[in-house]
């Protein structure tokens, strides 16, 4: 097993992917302005909050390398999926506001590519290979890729993001049944929600959401204020917040995992 990703094997038809949890700096870390900026857009406690979902049968996959030193949600070809609109690299070169990450030597082509060959293949294989696994049992499935980033983060949208934010790709990456499903149990929970807004896929649902051939795909990402705490301005002090001891988002969670099982089981 590596010892930069971590596997948990379950036999339910359904896969969560954490890409972004990790706080390994490996590689860059003496090049960094600080490991402070490096971390500061972590998906904290991402993992933890979807803990319960192995007890339910689930599988996870989650990467402990760093997003400063390669993000792996994002295309390996480094193109970008938000044209015209602020977002990450595939290997960052600053912060989601603005603060750049390197001191001096930003990586160049080479390093990206070596980068690219130790963590993020290897993410990408591994991934493929749990799914496959699945596929072959079940005949299909649901990858729910795991977010979470800030409320507010005004370089990348205005105002405050909802507390669900559910992405499809406009409907195309999972069937309309599934779709339904997720924005319904956000629904119900009562709290803010939007569907294919500022964040409406990456390219891991895109790049396996192929609901024909039974690969369903849904990317979820999570305002941190509804299970951690968040305070109005970071610093290395405050930053990260904890985890909440009864997180308010919980119970919806547990149902939108619930719903994507029934819906990969068939179940009504």
């Amino acid at each position: 097993m590596s010892d930069w990703l971590d596997i948990h094997r379950g036999d339910a038809p359904l896969v969560i992917a954490f890409p972004h949890g990790g706080t390994d700096l490996t590689g860059p870390e003496d090049r960094f302005v600080s490991s402070w900026l490096a971390l500061k857009d972590v998906d904290y406690w991402i993992a933890e909050l979807y803990a319960f979902a192995r007890d339910m049968g689930a599988t996870t996959i989650a990467t402990r390398i760093g997003r400063a030193v390669i993000d792996a949600r994002c295309d390996p070809s480094g193109a970008s999926f938000y044209l015209g609109m602020a977002t990450t690299a595939l290997c960052p070169i600053d912060t989601f506001d603005g603060e750049p990450l390197y001191a001096a030597v930003e990586p160049d082509e080479a390093e990206i590519a070596d980068r690219r060959e130790r963590w993020h293949d290897p993410y990408r294989a591994a991934l493929r290979a749990e799914l496959d696994r699945l596929r072959d049992r079940h005949g299909r499935f649901v990858l729910y890729d795991a977010h979470s980033i800030r409320s507010c983060v005004p370089r990348l949208f205005e105002d405050e993001l909802p507390r669900f934010n559910i992405g499809t790709n406009g409907g195309t990456t999972c069937a309309p049944e599934l779709e339904a499903a997720v924005v319904g149990t956000c629904a119900g929970s009562g709290l803010s929600q939007v569907v294919n807004g500022r964040f409406k896929d990456g390219w891991t649902t895109r790049r396996y959401g192929r609901a024909d051939d039974g690969f369903h795909a849904n990317h979820m990402e999570l305002a941190q204020r509804g299970y951690m705490a968040e305070p109005a301005e970071l610093d290395e002090i405050n930053w990260p917040g904890t985890l909440h001891d009864q997180p308010v988002i919980e119970p919806t969670l547990r149902a939108l995992i619930g719903a994507c099982l029934a819906f990969a089981k068939g179940l009504p």
